[in-house]
């Protein structure tokens, strides 16, 4: 996927003197990595809004994750937004479609994680009694026949921890090809919904939420 310079701005959700948030479109890496290719950093020269800076990533998502993703504008905003994530002060929200349907509506998947190998730039990764703490709450949101709608609250931040989480229990998020089925949708049904930043002292948290993409939209307008 090629995302045109002009029209990154139209994936702005919110901007102040500290922080971005954008709706990241699926199919975009937020960064280049290893294999160099087409991403998001590229086109941030049209985010400096008047800054001598570039705006810098406060956290990641994944290259088929939509959704809610937050840029630092300057040294001081990444250093306190960096303090949030270390201290899982922000809170965030996730939708997924899942394939089946959950014996629990609402729970908690606590279940620790682990790289599947110790290869530099593999980062699949496996429930392990031995890996690091990793917990998740979800709240069936509506199903149907085939499919449920599901409301996900990571508490921990593990490479692809939603993901591996969903398969885990048995509910792999549609068009997961990794950890589920690629032949049931042709793209990860994985939203970041919505996010809460309690970026400013003495004042209430902001939250920003990100219009889900058509493919989950054609799920939950059934439901409605």
């Amino acid at each position: 996927m090629t995302l045109l310079i002009s029209t990154i701005e139209s994936y702005l959700l919110y901007r102040d003197a500290m922080m971005l948030v954008l709706n990241k479109p699926a199919g975009i890496a937020v960064h280049a990595g290893a294999k160099k290719n087409d991403s998001l950093d590229a086109y941030f020269e049209e985010l400096k809004f008047g800054l001598p800076r570039l705006p810098a990533l406060a956290h990641r998502l994944d290259k088929d994750t939509s959704g809610c993703l937050i840029l630092g504008r300057h040294p001081e905003a990444l250093r306190r937004l960096g303090l949030l994530f270390q201290a899982n002060q922000v809170q965030k929200t996730y939708w997924a479609i899942v394939k089946g349907h959950l014996a629990e509506k609402e729970g908690t998947i606590d279940l620790p994680l682990a790289p599947q190998s110790q290869k530099k730039y593999h980062w699949w990764m496996k429930v392990d009694p031995q890996g690091k703490p990793a917990v998740t709450n979800f709240k069936v949101l509506g199903e149907t026949e085939g499919a449920s709608w599901l409301e996900l609250k990571p508490q921990t931040g593990r490479t692809h921890q939603l993901r591996v989480h969903c398969a885990a229990i048995g509910n792999p998020i549609l068009g997961d090809r990794i950890y589920g089925d690629s032949q049931d949708a042709p793209q990860l049904h994985l939203h970041a919904y919505s996010v809460e930043i309690p970026l400013y002292y003495k004042k209430p948290p902001i939250e920003i939420k990100a219009p889900s993409p058509f493919y989950i939209e054609a799920y939950v307008s059934k439901l409605i």
